[in-house]
């Protein structure tokens, strides 16, 4: 028999992670013959197979959890798209392998499916430290979004309308804000389930992810070229200018040095500092005052905005859209 509810988890080399999730999952206060669970892997592995096969002999079909690898396209959106494809019910509740589910998470989920209804967006939780690092701070801002796949459900022919997620977003950004703003094109209505809580614990990150992390904005140019005025509306109504202005100091100081026009290197180096040392301390105002966190704090400053200009601008080719 079909389930009320198909839950959709995607997953990508995080054994450990996946586990304590699934715990969650199988403890919902659900009928445990109602819903299903779909792992979607996103790099097959035998120690994921094995991890959710040893869950399904656990719950013995109750609820019945299925392990789906991804073999075609790779990335989170892809992921999802291969977990809804292969679920049974009408219902599809996405979440997250790093996210913990509360026991009432799918009851409250379902249960905020009225009328015209087609899709509902559930409360989620990002605890953090009082003096939490940068990237902390940064992750918690996802608990403000409006509608976010680690926690949110979805009707199957609502999915089927907007054609499932948009697999040429490759990186765990963007993909969601795609498939909302599809959406919000439909008949129907998006809601708010306060009670349908999941709680998304920062992850373990190392010393510099928010390099590592300028490469996202490339997708940025891509929801942009999709969706130009709700991307305006609801991400960003203007260009980080504060970046631009670093970056053409640094431009000028640099140019002028090799020329040999000194005094303008200085001032232009002088600007540079002054604006990189500004944005060092936006940054520190409110986050960790760790040694290693402040050296991290002065040395991603300085890479920071030419590494998220670089992205900006060729995402801005990649997808052929003016977007500065």
């Amino acid at each position: 028999m079909p389930a009320d509810v198909s839950v959709v988890v995607p997953t990508y080399q995080r054994p450990d992670m996946l586990d304590r999730c699934l715990a969650a999952l199988t403890t919902q206060a659900f009928d445990h013959e109602r819903f299903e669970i779909l792992v979607a892997d996103d790099a097959p592995s035998e120690e994921t197979r094995k991890l959710v096969e040893r869950w399904a002999d656990r719950t013995d079909g109750a609820p019945l959890i299925r392990y789906v690898p991804v073999r075609a396209n790779h990335g989170p959106a892809a992921a999802r798209n291969c977990g809804w494809w292969r679920a049974s019910a009408d219902l599809i509740a996405f979440t997250d392998d790093d996210t913990i589910a509360d026991p009432q998470w799918l009851r409250a989920g379902l249960a905020a499916f009225k009328d015209d209804v087609i899709a509902v967006s559930g409360e989620l939780v990002m605890p953090t430290p009082a003096r939490p690092t940068d990237y902390e701070l940064d992750a918690a801002q996802l608990a403000s979004g409006e509608f976010v796949t680690a926690n949110c459900f979805v009707r199957r022919m609502a999915l089927i309308a907007a054609g499932g997620f948009d697999e040429r977003f490759r990186l765990a950004w963007r993909e969601d804000s795609d498939l909302y703003f599809r959406l919000l094109q439909q008949d129907g209505r998006i809601v708010h389930a306060a009670d349908a809580i999941v709680v998304h614990p920062p992850r373990p990150a190392r010393w510099g992810v928010s390099l590592q992390q300028q490469r996202k904005i490339l997708f940025d140019a891509l929801l942009y070229k999709k969706h130009p005025e709700l991307y305006r509306r609801k991400i960003r109504a203007r260009p980080p200018l504060h970046y631009y202005a670093i970056v053409a100091a640094l431009a000028i100081a640099i140019a002028a040095a090799l020329s040999g026009a000194d005094r303008l290197a200085a001032a232009a180096g002088a600007l540079w500092l002054l604006l990189t040392g500004r944005f060092c301390w936006q940054r520190l105002r409110r986050t960790s005052r760790a040694p290693s966190h402040i050296a991290e704090m002065i040395v991603t400053s300085a890479a920071i905005p030419p590494l998220a200009v670089f992205w900006r601008l060729r995402g801005a080719l990649l997808f052929r859209v003016p977007f500065a």
